[in-house]
């Protein structure tokens, strides 16, 4: 009897931590993630918020000349498409932990390799510092949850920007939108490469479109330069397909020849096997 109450007892227990521990309450810093563009580049911030809560952030809560996750929980990350130039120095697109050393003239905000750290590092690595920006603080209005945004937006740069209690911390982020559009464009203006006009004539021979153009778009591919075996063995099929034998046995020996070079026994053999069929006609 006294075994089965003392199972009864830890059923009960068990059930009841089970009910508690289903009930949701609100983080005590709310998460937040947003995505945005500038010029070309994405830009996606991912932090947590915190509550001003009538108490005295800036060289109390948060002291000044001491490394800050700058947010709550875990450290505030921000991710760039494409590489980018803060403070002068270029940071490779990826993912990087925002840190901070907030001052009453001048904040030093990092941009840290390390993304998995559960507030500051426990060992800090000068060697995982991709940049690091001197910014001097803007007086603003009560900010009464802790803010990241993106502001101040161009087609060529934007600021990060960091508010909190009456502070606002801008860094300017320079992305690569003139060197992406100039070098679209300059690739456009040239016209379709080598890769473009054989795609296209392998396409037009295999949806049965138009042979002629598909001969003279795979005769330009080759002329720039485009001229491995696998090229040359499509344009052999596109002559055999309009009953150009001669040429195409002509093209196969040049595709032959190529593989052969390369060892590629695949090309070899098909080649080898179109000459001997196309040689009957």
């Amino acid at each position: 009897m006294k075994n089965l109450l003392t199972l009864l007892s830890f059923t009960l227990l068990v059930c009841s931590n089970s009910a508690f521990s289903q009930i949701k309450t609100p983080a005590a810093s709310q998460s937040a993630k947003f995505e945005t563009t500038v010029g070309l580049t994405n830009v996606t911030v991912d932090y947590s918020r915190p509550n001003k809560n009538n108490r005295k952030i800036f060289g109390d809560l948060v002291p000044y000349n001491a490394m800050w996750r700058t947010g709550a929980n875990k450290n505030s990350m921000v991710t760039f498409s494409d590489d980018v130039m803060i403070g002068g120095t270029e940071v490779k697109k990826g993912t990087y932990a925002i840190f901070s050393k907030p001052g009453m003239q001048s904040w030093e905000v990092y941009f840290y390799t390390d993304t998995e750290n559960w507030g500051t590092p426990e060992k800090w690595d000068d060697a995982k510092v991709a940049a690091k920006v001197m910014v001097t603080p803007v007086t603003v209005s009560n900010v009464e949850t802790f803010t990241i945004n993106v502001d101040n937006v161009t087609n060529e740069s934007f600021n990060l920007d960091i508010r909190w209690d009456n502070v606002s911390v801008p860094v300017k982020i320079d992305v690569p939108t003139d060197k992406k559009v100039t070098a679209s464009i300059t690739q456009v203006m040239a016209g379709p490469s080598a890769g473009d006009y054989y795609s296209a004539a392998r396409y037009y021979r295999e949806a049965k479109k138009d042979l002629g153009q598909a001969l003279a778009w795979m005769n330009k591919s080759i002329e720039m330069g485009n001229d491995k075996f696998w090229v040359l063995r499509q344009k052999s099929l596109i002559e055999a397909d309009m009953g150009n034998y001669k040429a195409a046995i002509a093209t196969a020996n040049q595709s032959l020849a190529k593989a052969k070079e390369a060892g590629n026994n695949d090309y070899i053999k098909m080649n080898m096997d179109s000459i001997a069929a196309w040689s009957k006609k």
